[in-house]
């Protein structure tokens, strides 16, 4: 999360098997062939028992009281609609007293990555003056020593999504023409250092519809962020340029437009400076970003104030279709015409094991 230039951020740092389905062909710069997998599907059937409820204070300083899992299900704030959505949202029924703070939810997966293709389908995000929403990933240990992605990423009705990496010192963002967005305005160097008044490095994308109020009247959309050896970029999808690849299953970033914001292996080695990472959703209020950018937001009052007020906040949640995530799996050899698929290779010899036991009658079909 990049914060504006001088102020001072401290970051909230807390802390399956594959199936060889569902897969599509890529190539790196050296001709490596490769396949991305389906690992893990996050949806109504198991969001909720495959994330942790963070309970401890709000290290961004947030006026927020983040709840159990019991306590978001009772007071409304996590549940799966009607409609089969996981939603997830600040509290936006109870009238606070000065010097209260606002229930809300902030969930962590309990899979931990090491490099994938993660990708969100969500019908709407968090907004609203005061409110500072993120999806992001995390490494373990001492933040940010093992990294942070910043993925989905504004505050108050902004218009932009934000992306931004935090690092340890040594990784720089790569300026260039291989991405859409444009590099935050407090960035003074490329440094994506995150210690004391060093903020990360920012991209912030260039569409009007990609955080807030249009994002989610356009019916939301769909966020990828692919991190492997070959670097670290974002995408956003209108509901309707949602690539069909995603659709049916067979992402291949390799033939999605331009990214959002790439964080090129030149400048940062995303294999040495992102680890261990685990996926996080959360809502906040106020805090070091929105509440230090309230007075210039055009929005109404003082961000203490407004979080008094329960009506402020009902457009903080979030609705999710499905999260996805897609390892990498390098292919040995070359697959030519009329040749079975790396898939059906794997599965040929125990067919072929099968239909000989058939045939002396040692299994039965």
């Amino acid at each position: 999360m990049l914060l504006p230039q001088n102020v001072p951020y401290l970051r909230r740092d807390t802390n399956s098997s594959s199936v060889l389905n569902n897969t599509t062909s890529n190539s790196t710069s050296s001709s490596q062939k490769f396949l991305w997998v389906i690992q893990d599907t996050y949806d109504a059937s198991n969001f909720f028992q495959s994330f942790s409820f963070y309970t401890g204070d709000d290290p961004t300083h947030g006026t927020v009281k983040y709840v159990d899992n019991a306590t978001a299900s009772a007071h409304n704030l996590s549940y799966i609609s009607w409609d089969g959505k996981v939603v997830m949202k600040g509290d936006d029924t109870t009238t606070l007293q000065p010097g209260q703070y606002r229930e809300s939810v902030r969930v962590s997966s309990k899979t931990v990555y090491n490099t994938g293709l993660f990708i969100l389908d969500i019908n709407r995000a968090p907004w609203g003056c005061g409110v500072w929403p993120a999806f992001w990933t995390l490494g373990d240990g001492v933040w940010p020593n093992s990294g942070e992605i910043d993925v989905i990423e504004g505050v108050h009705d902004n218009e932009h999504n934000q992306v931004t990496w935090h690092t340890s010192a040594g990784c720089t963002l790569t300026p260039s023409t291989n991405f859409t967005g444009t590099i935050a305005s407090n960035q003074t160097n490329p440094s994506c250092e995150s210690s004391g008044t060093l903020p990360g490095c920012g991209v912030i994308e260039w569409s009007q519809a990609s955080y807030g109020p249009t994002f989610d009247a356009q019916g939301g959309g769909v966020f990828a962020m692919k991190w492997d050896q070959d670097g670290i970029s974002v995408w956003n999808f209108y509901r309707v340029a949602i690539p069909d690849d995603i659709l049916s299953g067979t992402p291949n970033p390799a033939n999605w437009p331009k990214p959002t914001a790439t964080l090129e292996p030149a400048g940062c080695d995303p294999l040495k400076y992102f680890r261990n990472h685990s996926i996080i959703f959360d809502i906040t209020f106020c805090g070091d970003w929105a509440g230090n950018s309230y007075a210039t937001s055009g929005c109404p009052g003082t961000c203490a104030d407004r979080i008094l007020n329960p009506s402020n906040f009902a457009n903080a949640s979030w609705n999710i279709n499905w999260l996805k995530v897609y390892r990498r799996q390098n292919v040995v050899g070359v697959v030519s015409a009329g040749t079975p698929s790396p898939v059906l290779q794997l599965r040929l010899p125990l067919l072929t094991a099968i239909a000989a036991m058939a045939i002396f009658g040692l299994v039965m079909l």
